[in-house]
């Protein structure tokens, strides 16, 4: 099974960041993964931050077993401004499906449309009022693989919001829409998250997210994991889902997390 890789992948994430991290007075990096809650606030200026790993998916229909690879999930997020960021992210995915147990030729695989994006901090958080940002992304037919290739030009676009709880534990929740990825209805788009800081180094989070497309059902699916902070820059995570509704039996994923701040 392909999981060595992913294996393999975080080891030498691992290894080779940890090596030349050293620590620093910043406060800790603020992701956009492992959860598909997007944080509310950006990178700063002029910093660099880098949000990479794999994961796997599976759904079984009947004697029909589709299984998806995705072994890179690069999101490369920019401060151009103290309150927005510049967006790239590209995944590489390979596809396979499985009838009775056995393994079909029509092996798919290929790079998924480009992602280019911009956020912007909108309001700091204030009592019960929470932090909010924009976020909005384009994903362009040019920049796919043949056999990930939809065939429309997707937009989406979401505000991100989130609360602090206490000194432990936050919420955070997105609500958008998106358009395209071969459907010709626009589909709003939620995600609502829930984390907690077990201790200075690792935290836990469980999460609900679906979309609602005009004409068709619903999609609602849930996620949980957990982050290790093994700096200020630098955090590595580890995450298992599923679906609520039908669609998707098994999601596992690692991944990591670096920051490169302006000196």
């Amino acid at each position: 099974m392909k999981t060595k890789n992913y294996i393999c992948l975080f080891i030498l994430l691992f290894t080779s960041l940890t090596y030349s991290q050293e620590q620093n007075d910043t406060e800790a990096l603020v992701t956009d993964r492992p959860d598909a809650t997007e944080a509310s606030s950006t990178v700063g200026k002029g910093n660099l931050q880098i949000e990479t790993g794999g994961l796997y998916e599976s759904f079984e229909d009947n004697t029909i077993k589709s299984e998806n690879y995705t072994y890179n999930t690069t999101l490369i997020r920019y401060g151009i401004l103290d309150n927005m960021e510049l967006r790239l992210g590209w995944d590489f995915v390979e596809g396979t499906t499985k009838v009775n147990g056995n393994k079909l030729n029509n092996v798919t695989s290929g790079f998924s449309p480009l992602l280019l994006g911009v956020k912007v901090d909108i309001a700091e958080e204030k009592g019960v009022m929470p932090e909010i940002a924009l976020i909005g992304h384009v994903f362009p037919l040019f920049s796919a693989s043949q056999d990930y290739r939809p065939e429309s030009t997707a937009i989406d676009f979401r505000f991100s919001f989130s609360h602090t709880l206490s000194e432990k534990s936050s919420l955070g929740y997105n609500l958008g829409g998106e358009w395209g990825n071969d459907s010709p209805e626009a589909a709003a788009i939620y995600t609502v998250a829930y984390g907690y800081s077990i201790s200075d180094k690792f935290g836990f989070y469980a999460e609900l997210y679906g979309d609602l497309p005009e004409d068709s059902s619903a999609n609602h699916y849930w996620d949980a994991g957990f982050t290790y902070l093994v700096s200020n820059d630098l955090q590595l995570d580890a995450y298992v889902g599923t679906s609520i509704t039908k669609g998707q039996d098994l999601l596992v994923g690692i991944g990591a997390s670096y920051r490169i701040l302006k000196k």
